[in-house]
């Protein structure tokens, strides 16, 4: 458990939460709650932190990708609830983590690596995930199909993919794709 302030800053939180980040709260105290987790988490929470300042609810359950020290990831559910101050005025926020697994499991587990990807890479994995075809990829992107076939087998080898299907949905899940947004975009952070 964490409390936040109106800035989203992390002014407390309790040992099982410095626990499960691996981070003492000297260093994590007076930070934003984005700074332990997943970039993808910027995409997500602040829709859910905006209805809780409106009064558009009083709190919120969503699963996000959350870092452990500074090289390991876990999945864990966060829960934000409200905090009414006086006059019903939002004062801050807690929010409860519930890590997906157990912190000695995930620490022997390296982080998974981040897929990086050329700019040319990111414009074809946006096309498929809107459902273009090779053919189309071919002509917007002025390649060859076999030239689009060979970009395709190499992010589905790079993500573990064994489709196009697969390939959109993990790239979305990782964050690669920002969520949200239509035509789908390639993060900045994964294109080099």
């Amino acid at each position: 458990m964490a409390s936040l302030d109106l800035g989203l800053k992390i002014q407390a939180a309790n040992a099982d939460f410095f626990r499960h980040i691996a981070r003492p709260s000297a260093e994590i105290c007076g930070r934003s709650i984005y700074e332990i987790l997943h970039p993808s988490a910027r995409n997500i929470l602040p829709k859910h932190f905006s209805r809780l300042s409106n009064s558009h609810g009083s709190r919120f359950v969503e699963r996000v990708v959350a870092m452990r020290g500074h090289d390991q990831v876990f999945s864990a559910e966060i829960t934000g609830i409200a905090v009414k101050g006086e006059g019903d005025d939002l004062s801050g926020v807690v929010v409860l983590m519930s890590p997906q697994d157990k912190p000695a499991e995930a620490a022997n587990r390296p982080a998974k690596p981040t897929p990086v990807l050329t700019a040319l890479d990111a414009r074809i994995l946006e096309g498929v995930a809107t459902g273009a075809s090779t053919v189309q990829l071919a002509s917007r992107l002025y390649l060859s199909r076999q030239g689009i076939e060979y970009h395709v087998g190499l992010m589905l080898r790079r993500f573990k993919a064994p489709n196009r299907a697969a390939l959109v949905s993990r790239a979305y899940s990782m964050g690669v794709l920002t969520a949200g947004s239509w035509p789908p975009r390639a993060t900045p952070d994964f294109v080099k």
